[in-house]
């Protein structure tokens, strides 16, 4: 037996603890069978699915502005179920108008028929390959999400997820597609200057060579699906279903008066956004008033 010096002793421990950290972290496998959703977590050098609940019970007949955007997704997602060719998917434009509640709607609408979600950060895009690995032989239907994507130019991870869409060896299993949303159609930044340079070829004039690197990402989503502002009839209709849903949940009555359209219209030009969102916010903000006053 080696007598070691007590020094020697606690340098060997903190090395050991040190290697112990770097790891990989020990996990249970997904039980997908009860699991619906997960997040990539990362630890040191790699990382792990780990089970979320799911506590969002949005329905697909509960989000209303969005009918064209909802019957694409929708016919997207079944066909995608039903093990039929199907298309990944880029859902973009204003903030708040829809876009990641449509697919958590898909979830709870087909979540018993197989369909899982999986959603993972951009800045861990770069484990695409070991997410993939991880699903690929499971007898489920995932949705790899990657919600309120933006890349600055030459990011590692806009390389991989280019990749993973373009079919190369990183290209997604058969049992995965990929839905992103963003604030940005081309999801890079785009600037003045990006179109110059663009030249005409037998008459039509083509991209510059910098805005056709830009869309090189996003033409590879087989669907762009674009969200807009609502009009003030529509935001008005997204109101008065919100205070419904209220009274339905809460067993109390709040009436629609001419003082709550007002109210709303407000709200709307103060927040400079009419959408899902805000109405969403106003209808907590008036319906708390309302029942305090009550």
């Amino acid at each position: 037996m080696i007598n070691l010096k007590p020094e020697v002793v606690a340098q060997l421990e903190r090395v050991l603890g040190s290697v112990e950290m770097l790891l990989p972290k020990a996990v249970k496998p997904i039980d997908w069978k009860t699991c619906y959703a997960a997040n990539w977590r990362r630890h040191s050098f790699s990382g792990y699915l780990e089970p979320v609940k799911v506590t969002d019970t949005t329905r697909l007949d509960q989000l209303i502005g969005v009918e064209e955007q909802k019957k694409i997704m929708v016919n997207n997602t079944r066909q995608f179920i039903k093990g039929l060719p199907a298309n990944n998917a880029l859902l973009w434009g204003s903030r708040g108008t829809g876009k990641s509640s449509i697919v958590k709607a898909l979830l709870n609408e087909f979540g018993d028929q197989g369909l899982r979600v999986i959603q993972v950060e951009k800045d861990d895009l770069i484990y695409i390959s070991e997410i993939f690995a991880a699903i690929e032989d499971q007898p489920y239907r995932y949705i790899m999400l990657c919600d309120d994507l933006t890349f600055e130019t030459g990011e590692l991870s806009y390389k991989m997820l280019k990749s993973a869409l373009d079919g190369s060896v990183y290209s997604a299993p058969e049992n995965v597609l990929i839905y992103v949303t963003s604030n940005r159609r081309y999801l890079l930044p785009e600037y003045d200057g990006d179109h110059l340079g663009g030249k005409y070829v037998k008459g039509e004039l083509q991209q510059s060579e910098i805005q056709e690197e830009k869309s090189s990402l996003s033409d590879r989503f087989g669907l762009w699906v674009p969200f807009h502002v609502f009009s003030q009839d529509r935001y008005l209709e997204a109101v008065k279903f919100c205070l419904e849903r209220w009274s339905e949940k809460l067993g109390r009555e709040v009436p629609w008066s001419m003082d709550v359209e007002m109210a709303a219209i407000k709200w709307s030009h103060d927040k400079s956004k009419r959408c899902g969102r805000t109405a969403f916010q106003f209808s907590k903000n008036w319906v708390g008033k309302y029942l305090l006053a009550a």
